[in-house]
């Protein structure tokens, strides 16, 4: 068998990058002198590392962060916002993932909310973890499609299945009776079993109202669901006065931050 034929083989049975450094090899004399035992590890880490990066971007892909650019290395601890690294550089280990725990992330709007959320979801993709970003009322809205195209189960397995789950936007409106349903059954359904960040204009302790309070038969079940063993982080300014946009501080546009 010739070397081609070995190089149409490996590309045949989906080894493609260990049959491209299985050509670099080749056409490099020094690799002659190198024993088999550490050319064949060569090929084996090429195949290795290529599957590896493309399984990243294929997480990243699909989690569709709002901000896919957004990195924990880059957060600004200095811009007027308390905000502790200890706190976030613990929460990037993704320990509270392991944990099958929540992340409450709380602030006025242009805060640095979403910018946080996707920062962490990124580092979830980085451990490959399966990550989905969505808007509250997007995901209402979808499930109420899924409801009256009969898919209702598929599309609420889409949001329930994630390992992290990154619900944006969370109570900005006060929910319908039916929606309060789809909230009760997502939450149940992700429940000790994977983790949720829920970036919130509200403070938690304002949820319990937002979900129609004591009018609502749900609403503390909910509550109940999401607040067991749940990391918060209330993103303050320190001087109110002269508080920045944290868009600002990112250098987003309005074009890309009019929505949120």
């Amino acid at each position: 068998m010739t070397n081609q034929d070995t190089i149409n083989k490996l590309i045949a049975i989906k080894l493609s990058a260990m049959a491209s450094a299985f050509e670099l090899q080749l056409a490099d004399s020094k690799m002659r002198d190198v024993p088999f035992e550490d050319r064949m590890a060569m090929l084996v880490d090429a195949e290795f590392n290529t599957r590896k990066s493309n399984r990243l971007k294929r997480l990243i892909r699909l989690a569709n962060f709002d901000q896919p650019d957004a990195c924990i290395a880059n957060i600004d601890y200095h811009s007027g916002r308390n905000i502790s690294k200890e706190n976030i550089l613990r929460l990037a280990s993704c320990e509270y993932i392991v944990e099958n725990k929540n992340v409450f992330i709380t602030g006025a709007t242009g805060c640095g909310k979403t910018y946080l959320a996707c920062a962490l979801g990124m580092e979830a993709c980085k451990q490959f973890y399966k990550t989905v970003y969505v808007r509250l009322p997007d995901l209402l809205i979808d499930l109420e499609m899924a409801r009256d195209n009969n898919t209702y189960k598929k599309v609420l397995s889409k949001y329930a299945n994630p390992k992290l789950l990154i619900l944006d936007e969370w109570l900005l409106l006060k929910p319908t009776e039916e929606q309060q349903r789809d909230i009760f059954e997502l939450i149940s359904a992700r429940r000790k079993k994977s983790s949720t960040i829920f970036c919130s204009q509200y403070l938690k302790d304002n949820w319990y109202d937002q979900l129609g309070g004591d009018a609502s038969a749900l609403s503390d079940g909910i509550i109940d669901r999401i607040f067991y063993d749940s990391y918060v982080v209330n993103i303050l300014p320190v001087d109110k006065d002269n508080d920045k946009s944290m868009r600002e501080v990112y250098g987003m546009t309005y074009a890309e931050s009019m929505m949120k």
